[in-house]
C-alpha cells in the first residue's frame, strides 16, 4: 500500500470564479469542509489540514462524504466524494497554498482513498479514484475563526488553528486523456508501435472502472469494449484487455495503416483528444520484463517445454528453475512480428501453429541458434514464440541474447543465463 504524499487534486476556493473547461457543475454540497490552519512550510506557502465533509467510525475505517447534485454528465443526479482512512485519528487529507497567501491549493493525501461516484440519475453509476475538478467555498454560508487577515485558504493556512468552513460548489471534469502510448512495456515499450502488437495507453479518465476482458470474448473473438471503455487507433477497434482510469492495455488490430495514426479513447463522459503516434509495419520485441533485472542486468524470459524458467536454481523462491545448456530447447516470447503464414488476425485466440513471413534470427552468445519454431502461441491471443537450441557457447550467467528481423537488429540489450 503507498504511504507517500500523493497529490489528489488542485482546487481554487474563490467565491465568484468559474472555470472553462468544466464538463458538469456541482451544485451546493450538503457537507461543509472545513480548512484548519497549520502555518507556513519552509517556503512560506500556508497549510491546513482539511476535514471532508461528514464522518463517521465503524470501528476499523473513518468514512468522510461530501455529497450533493450536479450536472453536465449524461442527465445529471447526485455525486458522493468519499475519503476512507483507517483508524479515527487525524485527517491523512491535507492542502498546502500554491503560494504565500495564494488561494489555490493543492490537496495532499497520506493514507487512505478518495472515491468519487457520480450517480446519475436514469440509474448509472460512475466511479473514478482520480478526478479533475475544481471546488469554491459559497460566501454567503462560509465561516471563519482565528481572525485571519481574510477569509479565505491563503490567510487561514497562515494562522495555526484558524478554521474556514462551510458548503462547496465546483465544477468536473471527465473527459479522458491520453498522456503517452507505447508498445507493451514488458516487451521494450516503443515509442512506435504496429498492426497486431500490444500497447499500453496511459492517461487520466481512460475508464469509469478497472476490469479485464474476462468474460468478454464473444467466441474466439476478444472485446473491443471493457468496463465501457472503447478506443480506435488509426479508426479501427482496439482489442482490450484491461482498462482502468490510468491505463488501458489492448491489441491493435491487423489493419490499421502506417504512418502517423491518431489513438482515442472513448468512455461515458466522452471522447480524449486525439493522440498522434507512429506505426511501422511490424515493431518487434522480446519478453525482458522489470522483474527480470537482476543487480542491473536485464534478462529475457525463457522456459523449458516442462515450463521452469531459464533462472538458476533458488534465485527465485518457489519458482522452478535451471540454467540452460548447449542442446537444450528453449522457449521465448514475443510481440510485433507482423503477419503469419495462416494469416490469423488481431483479436483472435490462435489455434494451431504457423510461422511468421519475416525473416528471424535469434543469437545466444553471438551464435546463431537453430529456430524449431517462429509463430503464434496456439491458445492465446497476439503472442509470439520462438523455441529456440541453445548452441554450443561457453557457460556464462550474462550470456548475450540478440535478435534480427528482415536483417534489422532489434534494439534490445538482454542476456540468458546458461550452464554446461
Amino acid at each position: 500500500m503507498q504511504r507517500a504524499v500523493t497529490t489528489v487534486l488542485l482546487c481554487l476556493f474563490a467565491g465568484a470564479w468559474q472555470q472553462a473547461w468544466a464538463a458538469g457543475t456541482l451544485a451546493q454540497s450538503n457537507q461543509s469542509i472545513t480548512l484548519t490552519g497549520i502555518g507556513p512550510n519552509a517556503n512560506g506557502d500556508g497549510q491546513m489540514q482539511v476535514t471532508w465533509g461528514d464522518c463517521s467510525y465503524d470501528g476499523t475505517k473513518t468514512t468522510c462524504t461530501v455529497s450533493g447534485a450536479f450536472t453536465g454528465l449524461g442527465p445529471g443526479g447526485t455525486y458522493d466524494f468519499v475519503l476512507s482512512y483507517p483508524g479515527n485519528g487525524t485527517t491523512p487529507l491535507t492542502a498546502v497554498t500554491q503560494a504565500p497567501g495564494s488561494d489555490l491549493i493543492t490537496f495532499s493525501l497520506s493514507e487512505g482513498s478518495l472515491t468519487y461516484t457520480f450517480n446519475e440519475s436514469n440509474g448509472t453509476s460512475l466511479s473514478f479514484n482520480k478526478l479533475n475538478f475544481s471546488i469554491f467555498f459559497v460566501p454567503s454560508a462560509t465561516t471563519c475563526t482565528g481572525n485571519p487577515s481574510e477569509c479565505g485558504p491563503g490567510a487561514v493556512g497562515d494562522i495555526p488553528g484558524a478554521t474556514e468552513s462551510g458548503p462547496v460548489t465546483g465544477s468536473f471534469d471527465l473527459t479522458p486523456v491520453i498522456q503517452t502510448v507505447i508498445s507493451a512495456s514488458d516487451y521494450g515499450g516503443f515509442t512506435s508501435i504496429a498492426p497486431a502488437t500490444w500497447i499500453e495507453i496511459y492517461g487520466q479518465n481512460l475508464a469509469t472502472t478497472t476490469a479485464g476482458w474476462g468474460g468478454g470474448f464473444q467466441g474466439n473473438n476478444a472485446p473491443t469494449s471493457v468496463g465501457g471503455t472503447t478506443v480506435t487507433v488509426g479508426g479501427k477497434s482496439l482489442f482490450i484487455d484491461y482498462a482502468s482510469p490510468s491505463q488501458v492495455n489492448g491489441q491493435v488490430p491487423s489493419d490499421v495503416a502506417t504512418g502517423q495514426q491518431q489513438v482515442i479513447v472513448t468512455t461515458a463522459a466522452g471522447s480524449s483528444a486525439p493522440f498522434t503516434i507512429n506505426v511501422n509495419a511490424t515493431e518487434p520485441g522480446l519478453l525482458a520484463p522489470a522483474a527480470f533485472k537482476i543487480n542491473g542486468t536485464q534478462y529475457a524470459v525463457a522456459e523449458f517445454s516442462d515450463r521452469f524458467l531459464v533462472l538458476p536454481p533458488g534465485l527465485v523462491s518457489g519458482v522452478a528453475s535451471r540454467r540452460a545448456v548447449p542442446g537444450d530447447t528453449i522457449i521465448l516470447f514475443g510481440i510485433g512480428f507482423g503477419p503469419v503464414s495462416d494469416n490469423t488476425p488481431a483479436g483472435v485466440i490462435d489455434q494451431g501453429t504457423n510461422q511468421v513471413n519475416g525473416s528471424l534470427d535469434i543469437s545466444i552468445g553471438g551464435v546463431s541458434a537453430q529456430m524449431q519454431y517462429a509463430g503464434l502461441t496456439p491458445g492465446l491471443v497476439g503472442l509470439y514464440q520462438f523455441n529456440v537450441v541453445v548452441p554450443n557457447i561457453p557457460a556464462s550467467d550474462m550470456t548475450p541474447l540478440t535478435f534480427t528481423w528482415n536483417g534489422t537488429p532489434g534494439p534490445q540489450t538482454m542476456f540468458l543465463f546458461i550452464g554446461n
